[in-house]
């Protein structure tokens, strides 16, 4: 009797051991994910997968409870299995979750390094902006400074052109004004020279008339005395003829003469002259010089400038004697006082 009533364990009781350990294999398992996740980008956590069969069974009869001893025996055995398969599958979740940190982490480094890659870029880039327009500035520098010193160069050559153009017409009005004074002063210099000239010319023509009434006079005294005085008063006559005449030829030669800057006064230059009778001078040499080249010359070409003197066929006609004698060939004596009448 004791054997027949013997307790037994019912189905739940059982089965409660392996659902326990499962449970607990589940949750430390979770425990695993959740610390492994902690560190881990967030996924969405796997779901346990708990497969369990309950079966309550009211029967308590001999052959219901072999039925359910065998099969508390089978799942005992097929139980392990599935313990082991739920283990390695909840490892092979651990592994993929691990690996899926692994390649989100490894994501994340490579976004990281992609994103320090593009700062870096950027900051080169401002880099290579701020030297673009640095050089860019001190390009617009050089080119203002350029074209301030071509500027101030433009000026200065602009400067010196007018200051060059103010000295050349400084210059030329310093030219025109020395060549009016220049000509003024020979204004003024011929003016005297005519002047003198003409006083020369007066005074020449009063000792013509002195020389005409002294030579009436002359004749009157040669009427009134005798031969022999007569005589001498006709050499003496002939004296005032030729002194006459030499004045006809030093008026024509002073017309004709030019003084030269060395003439002094006080100079004596002689000079011979040959004359035809028709007043023609064929040669005029110097006899006896001043000592200054250029007044002899001047009194030379003077005389030769003349060429000829009409009074002369005058003399030669009345008195061929008297021409033969005294002016065929002709001395006188020059002096830049006398030539400049």
């Amino acid at each position: 009797m004791s054997t027949r009533y013997q307790h037994r364990p019912t189905a739940s009781e059982r089965y409660s051991t392996p659902f326990l350990k499962a449970a607990g294999l589940h949750l430390a398992v979770a425990i695993l994910l959740f610390a492994s996740f902690s560190s881990a980008p967030e996924f969405e956590p796997a779901k346990p997968i708990v497969q369990a069969t309950l079966v309550q069974l009211d029967s308590m009869s001999p052959a219901v409870t072999q039925t359910d001893q065998k099969i508390a025996g089978e799942a005992q055995k097929t139980a392990a299995p599935r313990h082991e398969e739920e283990a390695m599958e909840a490892q092979r979740q651990q592994q993929q979750a691990a690996e899926a940190a692994r390649a989100a982490a490894a994501e994340k480094a490579r976004e990281q390094a992609q994103a320090a890659a593009a700062a870096a870029e950027r900051q080169a880039q401002a880099e290579a902006d701020r030297k673009a327009a640095e050089a860019a500035a001190a390009a617009e520098r050089r080119k203002v400074e350029e074209a301030k010193k071509a500027a101030e160069a433009e000026a200065a050559r602009r400067a010196e052109a007018e200051r060059k153009r103010a000295e050349e017409e400084a210059r030329r009005k310093a030219q025109e004004e020395a060549r009016r004074k220049a000509e003024a002063e020979a204004e003024r210099k011929a003016a005297e020279a005519a002047e003198q000239r003409r006083r020369e010319q007066e005074r020449q023509a009063n000792e013509r008339r002195a020389q005409e009434e002294a030579k009436a006079r002359a004749l009157s005294e040669l009427l009134a005395e005798e031969t022999q005085y007569q005589m001498a008063q006709a050499d003496r006559s002939g004296d005032q003829v030729a002194a006459s005449y030499d004045d006809v030829i030093r008026r024509y030669v002073s017309q004709q003469w030019r003084r030269p800057p060395t003439a002094r006064n006080g100079m004596v230059v002689e000079v011979q002259l040959s004359m035809l009778p028709t007043g023609q001078i064929t040669d005029v040499v110097v006899t006896r010089s001043s000592g200054d080249a250029g007044f002899d010359q001047s009194a030379v070409q003077a005389v030769r400038n003349v060429g000829r003197i009409p009074e002369m066929q005058t003399l030669s006609r009345e008195n061929p004697a008297a021409f033969d004698r005294m002016y065929r060939q002709r001395t006188l004596r020059f002096k830049p006082e006398d030539l400049a009448f």
